[in-house]
């Protein structure tokens, strides 16, 4: 294995919780699940409260694959109507160099 090929997190988890403030408007929640929903994940908490016109939500999973968060992560940041996006994770196992599949033509 060469030292170029990519780090990988391909078989791990991470424990995850994303904390966003976000435009309180009708629809707005079910799209922050949308991120979820396409890549067949169901969080472990989903919490909402209301201050004003905004709204704190905290989205939590305790093993979510650790290849997925950045990408659930992208996608909750360019939801309409989302103002900031923090998360808080730990992965577990260890990170290892992966090989890359090529197909043939």
């Amino acid at each position: 294995m060469s030292l170029t090929t990519p780090w990988t997190l391909v078989g791990q988890f991470a424990a995850v919780r994303f904390t966003l403030t976000a435009t309180a408007e009708p629809g707005l929640l079910p799209r922050l699940l949308m991120p979820f929903a396409k890549r067949d994940l169901t969080p472990d908490s989903f919490e909402c409260a209301r201050a004003g016109d905004m709204l704190r939500v905290d989205i939590a999973m305790a093993a979510m694959p650790a290849e997925m968060v950045h990408l659930v992560e992208g996608n909750l940041r360019q939801t309409v109507g989302v103002a900031s996006v923090a998360s808080r994770k730990e992965v577990t196992g260890s990170v290892r160099r992966a090989l890359l599949q090529t197909r043939a033509a």
